[in-house]
């Protein structure tokens, strides 16, 4: 039996198989000299010593620095992930609305927000936030952060809804509107529903990205995961060693995050899989009343 070509691309030949298997040998050996220059380099500084690791072995270094900061990165991304959630549900619904106002509305704050870097919303909402006094100094860094990545995160979800409704095809709302049902009607009982599975995966990776930048709050002294470990390299002078463990607890929890909603995802998919299709209505007896005709006779 011949192998069939790929659509895609032709399969490579004998020499373009031997160039692809030299060129990754090449690429291998220079990660490896790369890494051993970098390995020596630490070493030489003394970065790699088992004195630089033994605090984290300290139960008191734990409770003094990195449980506050993930605690602290905890709280922070899940405030922002569900605010994000509501905003932008509520702003991409608004960009599908039927008035235009609505819709201009919804446009401007989501394309502003958009364009404008998380880092520069977190300083200007502090900066706001402390001149006016609009919130207890204890909860100022607090509500800065959580505001200006809910803006941020908001405004990316809400074109993730306005696309994954449009995704869907036209005919439910046409189908729905000749029922005599209302728009918002429509919205909540049917293309929501069925654009939640569509938009999953992109909300996903939206909800990873607002966990990672709750890490921006160190700009503005908030107690989060990369501004205790710095506390730490600071007090103990082991820097490097600090920021690796930072960046172990924050793959972690990324991919905890992750799993969980790839989980929710599935089972999602699934029920609606395995769901029965609609129910359809029972057809009623209708007499036609027809005149100079009794059909109720044989």
């Amino acid at each position: 039996m011949t192998k069939q070509a790929t659509v895609l691309y032709d399969a490579p030949g004998p020499k373009a198989r031997a160039l692809y298997r030299f060129a990754s040998v090449v690429v291998a050996v220079l990660a490896l000299a790369i890494a051993y220059v970098v390995y020596r380099a630490l070493d030489d500084k003394g970065q790699l010593t088992s004195a630089k690791w033994d605090p984290f072995l300290q139960a008191n270094v734990w409770t003094t620095y990195l449980l506050p900061g993930i605690k602290g990165t905890l709280i922070a991304a899940a405030l922002s992930i569900v605010l994000a959630l509501i905003l932008g549900a509520i702003l991409g619904i608004g960009r599908l609305s039927d008035h235009r106002v609505v819709r201009i509305i919804s446009g401007v704050i989501v394309e502003l927000f958009r364009a404008i870097p998380v880092l520069l919303l977190i300083i200007f909402m502090y900066a706001v936030l402390a001149e006016y006094k609009i919130v207890k100094l204890d909860y100022l860094a607090l509500t800065a952060v959580v505001v200006s990545l809910t803006l941020y995160n908001g405004s990316v979800i809400a074109e993730i809804v306005r696309s994954g409704i449009n995704s869907l095809p036209r005919g439910q709302s046409e189908a729905a509107k000749a029922l005599g049902m209302r728009k918002s009607q429509i919205m909540v009982t049917i293309l929501l529903p069925q654009a939640v599975t569509t938009m999953l995966p992109a909300l996903i990776s939206q909800m990873v990205v607002a966990l990672k930048d709750s890490a921006l709050g160190y700009i503005i002294g908030y107690t989060e995961l990369v501004r205790q470990s710095t506390q730490l390299g600071a007090a103990f002078q082991n820097y490097l060693p600090a920021l690796m463990v930072a960046a172990v607890i924050m793959i972690i929890l990324n991919s905890s995050l992750t799993y969980l909603a790839t989980k929710v995802e599935k089972r999602l998919r699934s029920g609606k899989r395995k769901g029965k299709g609609p129910i359809a209505p029972p057809v009623a007896d209708v007499a036609v009343s027809v005149p100079g005709m009794d059909l109720t006779k044989p």
